[in-house]
């Protein structure tokens, strides 16, 4: 018999209100691939982001490309969209227009404090400069932030 994964769920309690902030991590199914760094899904990425913020979706705080996987800190829009809900509608937008392959699910986690908030940003941030991929991390390009900074 083969090892099954246990599907754990995605929806926050009830009582987990609007504006809570997520730390989320979603992976490529080939985690070697360089191709959310390729122009063109980049860019896909960047505006259906924009767009979920403009739809009120999800307020995104930090959201950073690598090359087989991203980062970001969001807080959802529960009542009219879920977190599982919108993070697999954009998944299947992605997979559709760019081809984009993701592993099954994501990884997310709720921030409680702000030393949290603080630690998960700077551990972002320096995502790239752990890589080996930038010296310093302002030299990433591929950032999203709350303050209007968007990658290229």
């Amino acid at each position: 018999m083969a090892f099954r994964r246990k599907q754990i769920g995605h929806q926050p309690p009830n009582w987990v209100g609007d504006g809570e902030v997520f730390f989320i991590t979603i992976c490529l199914k080939d985690r070697g691939s360089r191709q959310l760094l390729e122009p063109e899904v980049a860019s896909m990425v960047k505006e259906s982001v924009s767009f979920y913020q403009e739809q009120g979706r999800w307020w995104v705080e930090l959201f950073l490309l690598m090359p087989d996987h991203l980062h970001a800190l969001i807080s959802f829009n529960q009542r009219e969209y879920p977190m599982s809900e919108s993070i697999r509608t954009w998944k299947s937008y992605l997979k559709r227009h760019c081809g984009v392959m993701w592993q099954r699910g994501y990884f997310d986690h709720r921030l409680r404090t702000a030393d949290h908030l603080r630690e998960k940003a700077m551990y972002i941030r320096l995502n790239p400069v752990r890589a080996g991929l930038v010296q310093c991390a302002e030299d990433w390009e591929y950032l999203w932030t709350s303050e209007g900074r968007v990658f290229h």
